[in-house]
């Protein structure tokens, strides 16, 4: 077992003595747990970041979408500056620091509703509240615009009865108040060799694999954990394989077109970015990383900016979780050094035909 803190292994067991509690309060019905009208899946993961939720999150919704499945997700919005439950506008100014990185960050990749709160089942019954608005003026509208094929009044609550709506959760895996139909949860090498919180970044035991109804493995680690993970798993549990790819949307801005790079980022596992920047051919003569949610300042800017000619670099690379944080005049004082290169990481099933099957058979 592997401590990052390990001046923080003598509290470990007070951690573990915490979630022990919590265990057994639910157990006797002390803390409560809301359920929606809609079905909710989570997704979630065992460790504080790093595993790589939110391209699944996007590869889930999107599934679900061109299935007819109406889609929203749900997220805590970590370090946001903005309060109670919001719904998540991703062109407001400061959008990052008011609703989230991550909830920016999706609400623009999938151009569906995302909302935040701590209370996720009150942004689930905000979401839905919302949907429930929408319909009833849609019905309204096409009452007055159409009386002469507006479908009756019995047969408009059926169909909206028979819509096929779910709510996903994002990073909710402790998140235990919202009651869900199907919990996946991502596992990775690093999360199994871990320690827990606060001398490591593993938010749970291992043996809480047991609540998963899916795990989902990165396909190169697959065939490495899939014997001891599935030991962890209840009998009737999924695994489902996961292959991650850095895709470079601005063609303009492509690293193969900038001959040396300075990289930044502020997640939780810069690691990984930098190997996977490695693998696609870019050469970062600097790397410059932050703390996971890091809000940058203009004096961050300037770091960069300094690192960068000292370095003799001709742009930057970032990733898009950071992207979505640099504020105009931010990517503008960078761009006086050269590009600003975004990396996006994509998530993509394995077997994408037994997911979307197997998910929802559970959903039904």
């Amino acid at each position: 077992m592997k401590a990052r803190r390990r001046w923080a292994w003598p509290l470990v067991p007070l951690y573990a003595a915490g979630l022990a509690v919590k265990d057994g309060l639910r157990r006797v019905g002390v803390l409560p747990t809301g359920r929606l009208k809609s079905p909710v899946v989570c997704v979630g993961s065992l460790s504080a970041g790093g595993a790589g939720k939110t391209p699944v999150v996007i590869a889930l919704a999107n599934l679900l979408r061109e299935r007819g499945w109406d889609v929203d997700v749900l997220s805590r919005g970590y370090g946001r500056s903005g309060t109670g439950v919001e719904r998540v506008d991703p062109e407001a100014a400061n959008a990052a620091r008011r609703f989230g990185d991550e909830p920016v960050l999706l609400a623009r990749g999938l151009e569906l509703p995302v909302w935040v709160g701590s209370d996720r089942f009150a942004a689930g019954e905000a979401a839905e509240r919302d949907e429930a608005s929408e319909q009833e003026a849609d019905s309204s509208a096409a009452l007055r615009n159409d009386k002469e094929f507006a479908l009756p009044n019995d047969k408009q609550v059926a169909l909206r009865a028979d819509q096929r709506r779910v709510h996903l959760l994002d990073d909710g895996f402790q998140h235990r108040r919202l009651a869900r139909a199907v919990d996946v949860v991502l596992v990775t090498e690093e999360d199994l060799e871990d320690a827990l919180l606060p001398a490591g970044n593993r938010r749970e035991r291992l043996a809480s694999l047991r609540r998963a109804d899916v795990v989902v493995l990165r396909d190169e680690e697959r065939a490495r954990l899939e014997t001891r993970v599935r030991g962890l798993m209840s009998q009737n549990a999924m695994v489902w394989s996961v292959r991650r790819e850095l895709r470079f949307p601005d063609t303009a801005s492509r690293p193969g077109a900038v001959s040396t790079l300075v990289g930044f980022c502020a997640i939780a596992r810069p690691e990984g970015f930098w190997a996977m920047l490695a693998e696609a051919g870019c050469k970062v003569a600097e790397r410059v990383e932050f703390g996971d949610h890091h809000v940058y300042e203009a004096l961050d800017v300037e770091r960069l900016v300094k690192v960068a000619r000292g370095a003799g670099a001709a742009g930057f690379v970032t990733t898009e979780k950071d992207a979505v944080k640099l504020s105009g005049a931010m990517l503008g004082r960078l761009r006086s050094v050269g590009p600003v290169c975004v990396a996006r990481l994509d998530a993509k099933f394995v077997d994408q035909a037994e997911v979307v099957r197997e998910l929802e058979a559970r959903l039904r």
